[in-house]
């Protein structure tokens, strides 16, 4: 089996970020960048399945600028095999994102893809069930439990009412939730593995794709601050303020 795991460098969750002056976008100067965490828990399941011995290789894919390396190379280290960063200096919106990953699910003859649910700059929650679809796979999404079974793979999925189980046949694709796994650290020999390890280089054009964005962004700006919160003398006085300040009641 050959699985397939898709990567974006995000600004570091434990960062707090600014948003440029001009309201272009965010201000990545300095910024710490990481893989998205969500992508990293995809990572870690691939590594699971590869380690229980149904798994023969592990493919780690980022769309983006050349820094991008970095993060497959993060990948590399916690245990995938090789990498492929496709190159692209713009802003590549979910459903190029998708073609892009379906050329190389077709290109590799992938088994299984395991993506995050979404990632944290942008929130958008799409790649996986646009995959799914153009390339007529079965999809478990928000994956909480994944197993192997006969040749098919079970997904437990966090819904609203609970939990959903599904039996998917091969090939598939995944998406992961927060309590699916915990990712490991990458350990120092593995770190000095990864940089021997491979990372093909390749264009959306090389995979026939095209990757300009149908997405334009207006504006950038900042969430408004919390203001001060104000103690009350007694339930009634509570009552009254969220009847006629906070309008909820």
């Amino acid at each position: 089996m050959k699985i397939l795991v898709g990567i974006k460098r995000v600004v570091d969750a434990n960062v707090k970020v600014r948003v440029k002056s001009d309201g272009t976008g965010v201000d990545l100067n300095n910024a710490k960048m990481a893989i998205n965490p969500f992508c990293e828990i995809a990572v870690e399941e691939a590594i699971r399945i590869k380690e229980a011995g149904s798994a023969e290789e592990i493919i780690a894919v980022s769309i983006g600028p050349q820094v991008c390396q970095e993060q497959i190379r993060t990948a590399l280290a916690l245990g995938a095999d090789r990498g492929i960063l496709v190159l692209s200096e713009e802003q590549v919106d979910p459903l190029a994102i998708a073609k892009i990953l379906k050329a190389i699910v077709e290109k590799e003859q992938i088994d299984l893809v395991i993506l995050g649910k979404l990632s944290i700059d942008t929130d958008n929650n799409q790649v996986g069930q646009m995959l799914a679809a153009l390339c007529n796979f079965p999809q478990g999404t928000f994956a909480c439990k994944v197993e192997l079974k006969d040749g098919k793979i079970e997904v437990s999925r966090e819904i609203d009412g609970g939990e959903q189980t599904v039996l998917l046949d091969l090939p598939a694709v995944v998406t992961t939730d927060l309590r699916l796994n915990e990712p490991r650290y990458a350990s120092l020999p593995n770190i000095m593995k990864a940089k021997k390890k491979p990372i093909d280089t390749l264009t959306p054009a090389d995979l026939g794709v095209d990757a300009s964005s149908a997405l334009k962004t207006l504006g950038v700006s900042p969430p408004p601050e919390r203001s001060a919160g104000v103690k009350v003398e007694s339930v009634a006085e509570l009552v009254e303020k969220l009847r006629t300040e906070a309008k909820v009641i």
